[in-house]
């Protein structure tokens, strides 16, 4: 007879979640541990090891890294839970973010937004609650895109992080994403982010008008083999391009967009300019 602490297995094709789940379970009657025992060696309670084993919890990053530790899986919980992470990602994202990944150089285009490697923690949930409220994603949704995000970033810190070129449109500058405060806080960190020898960024003014040759935004990725990686996004997905001809197009109209952008020095005087506009509104 089964225990509500030892239910069923679930059907593991069901979802990410609930194979995350399952991994744990198995994970843990190999060792032949109880769920108390498992959430005393993973910092956690017993009650909650039996949620995430049914799927009634999601897990975490930081719930992922302290499976692996537990159980000496090298990446295996952490893997499982990219997988359960891109669950909530516009199709076509959890491709490039795995060539994002592996890139030497990433060059970007902002349009109406901050790039994701450049957003803030509070900047990037603003943004995924506002999607909650528009009845978009769920709030578990939003979650995962924040924690997704914090994930990827941490390709900036590595000991050799890729080279990053981001040119934003003005707009970004100027639309306050999470109101005043956050806003100041995300300005003052692409002021700091600017500082690092490996990351440039220019702003595209208004006044480039028609000059502003994408509608969309656009990212670049050079990899290890010399190849080049596209990627746009739409309202509802994500598209990796990987045509020759449409890259050279897409090089080109990134090279004169960095030729009509305000210089470095210019750009960041408009960063702060706009951070102190806001500023006496905090």
């Amino acid at each position: 007879m089964r225990t509500i602490m030892e239910p069923a297995d679930p059907d593991e094709q069901s979802s990410p979640r609930v194979r995350f789940g399952q991994e744990l379970r198995r994970s843990r009657r190999a060792r032949r541990w109880s769920q108390v025992e498992t959430g005393r060696r993973m910092g956690y309670t017993g009650a909650f090891i039996s949620y995430l084993e049914r799927a009634k919890r999601a897990p975490t990053r930081e719930v992922a890294v302290k499976a692996d530790e537990a159980f000496e899986t090298g990446q295996k919980f952490y893997e499982l839970w990219r997988r359960f992470t891109r669950a909530a990602l516009l199709e076509g994202f959890s491709e490039f973010a795995d060539a994002e990944a592996r890139c030497r150089r990433e060059r970007v285009l902002g349009l109406i937004v901050i790039p994701g490697l450049l957003q803030t923690p509070d900047y990037a949930r603003a943004l995924a609650m506002a999607a909650v409220r528009r009845g978009a994603i769920s709030l578990t949704e939003a979650d995962e895109r924040v924690e997704f995000l914090t994930a990827r970033q941490t390709v900036l810190d590595q000991k050799a992080p890729p080279l990053l070129h981001a040119v934003l449109e003005e707009g970004c500058l100027m639309r306050t994403i999470g109101g005043p405060k956050v806003m100041v806080k995300q300005l003052a960190h692409l002021e700091e982010l600017a500082q690092r020898p490996t990351i440039t960024i220019q702003v595209a003014p208004f006044n480039m008008g028609e000059n502003l040759a994408f509608t969309v935004p656009v990212v670049l990725l050079d990899q290890a083999d010399h190849s080049v990686i596209g990627y746009a996004e739409s309202q509802a997905k994500g598209h990796v391009e990987r045509s020759r001809t449409t890259l050279t197009t897409w090089e080109r109209q990134y090279d004169q967009l960095l030729v009509e952008a305000l210089p470095t020095a210019a750009s960041m005087a408009r960063i702060r300019e706009a951070r102190k506009e806001l500023q006496q509104w905090t």
